[in-house]
């Protein structure tokens, strides 16, 4: 038998030690190992700093669109990217005068970036649980938020002292936080807001403009109202049955058009109270009527009458002047603020052709962002179930304006 050390039957336990030490790491190793761990880990770090701002965003987004809704949020995520708000009476003067507002500040951030939040054409103006509850979401997300009424717009006038208003309040606000702000606004308002943003008087105090469900053009919307078409960039045209809404605040705004003069206030009372679905008003108007008057008032309500039609068209053309001067259209070529132009897809009383028509005037460094959505209606999400893809390009828009306010 050959002895252990020889040759051909080496010492096992020798081999063992050394090829422990050959897979044993060595310091240098080690050490290397440490770093490259390090080094990850700092990546991993900036990562997470460079790309926060984009996630928490999102998240705001996702809480703005999940609050707007009605829906809770988890408690994880309302500690993550949500805040308490006082919200308070904020009235102030103008060189036009005073106007009534609304102040909604997050407790933890006094300094915080500010918004101007106009409401759209209805009665309830800064009262309208839509607009509370949009205000309050964002400025929940670290937003000081105002809210200012627009008398004109909440007596359904679409008219030049609301674009003083809004560039007045926007002056303001601008003031108070010591920046420009972003302006939010809904349907007319938008394009008003747009209209002030173009004013050399104004144009310094806005940061953005974003502008949901609103008017490029309101002649061109005066059209669809009598027609149910709005032409596109493209020359394909929009059908889509305008709702009773759009034609009566026409009739509501110019209602020396359609009657007689000395039926003016009757019938005026008639429209209000109708725009302001107050029906027990509604039916003492129409109650203290003539014969005649109330022939008039059912000609008033249903403007697919050849009559109310040729009526409709008439005053439109009577003012026409008036309400390019109120429209975007011809100003957005030469616009410098930068624009979000948001619009629901099946909107039937601002179409959303007047934001094809925006998107394409405007120049392209101002542009930010151009949506039209399933999701939305008019102002309201409620259009129907939306896909997977639907959501994020509406999760990510709202991204890309709150990125825009906290910046």
């Amino acid at each position: 038998m050959p002895p252990h050390d020889s040759p051909r039957n080496p010492d096992r336990s020798g081999i063992r030690r050394l090829a422990a030490r050959l897979t044993r790491p060595s310091e240098l190793t080690l050490q290397r190992r440490i770093l490259r761990a390090g080094v990850f880990l700092v990546v991993l770090i900036f990562l997470g700093i460079a790309l926060w701002p984009t996630v928490k965003s999102h998240l705001q987004s996702y809480a703005v669109l999940q609050l707007v809704a009605g829906k809770p949020l988890s408690p994880q995520l309302a500690a993550l990217v949500t805040e308490p708000i006082v919200t308070t009476e904020a009235d102030f003067q103008t060189p036009s005068g005073t106007v009534r507002a609304r102040s909604y500040l997050p407790v933890n951030h006094p300094n915080a970036p500010g918004m101007v939040v106009l409401h759209g054409v209805h009665h309830l103006g800064i009262e309208e649980p839509r607009m509370r509850s949009l205000a309050t979401a964002i400025a929940s997300c670290g937003v000081r938020v105002l809210t200012p009424e627009l008398p004109g717009i909440k007596d359904y006038h679409v008219d030049s002292a609301s674009i003083r208003t809004i560039g007045e309040s926007t002056q303001w606000l601008a003031k108070q936080t010591g920046a420009p702000v972003g302006v939010l606004a809904l349907s007319f308002s938008g394009g008003l807001a747009l209209v002030a943003a173009a004013d050399p008087a104004y144009r310094p105090s806005f940061r953005f403009v974003f502008a949901i469900g609103s008017q490029d053009s309101l002649p061109r919307v005066a059209q669809y109202f009598r027609t149910g078409e709005d032409a596109r960039p493209d020359g394909s045209i929009e059908k889509l049955a305008a709702h009773e809404y759009g034609p009566l605040v026409l009739e509501y705004e110019y209602i020396e058009d359609y009657v007689p003069a000395p039926d003016v206030p009757a019938l005026k009372a008639v429209l209000r109270a109708h725009l302001y679905e107050d029906g027990p008003a509604e039916k003492l108007a129409i109650a203290a009527l003539t014969p005649a008057q109330v022939e008039e008032t059912k000609a008033l309500l249903n403007a697919s009458l050849p009559a109310t039609h040729t009526l409709l068209a008439a005053s439109a053309a009577k003012h026409n002047a008036e309400m390019v001067a109120l429209s975007p259209s011809s100003k957005l070529r030469t616009l410098t603020t930068p624009v979000y132009l948001l619009h629901g897809q099946g909107d039937n009383i601002i179409p959303a052709a007047e934001t094809l028509w925006m998107a394409s005037e405007l120049p392209p460094h101002t542009l930010k962002a151009a949506l039209v959505s399933p999701i939305l209606s008019h102002v309201n999400f409620d259009g129907g179930k939306p896909t997977l893809g639907d959501q994020w390009r509406l999760l990510h828009f709202f991204a890309l304006v709150m990125q825009a306010a906290g910046d």
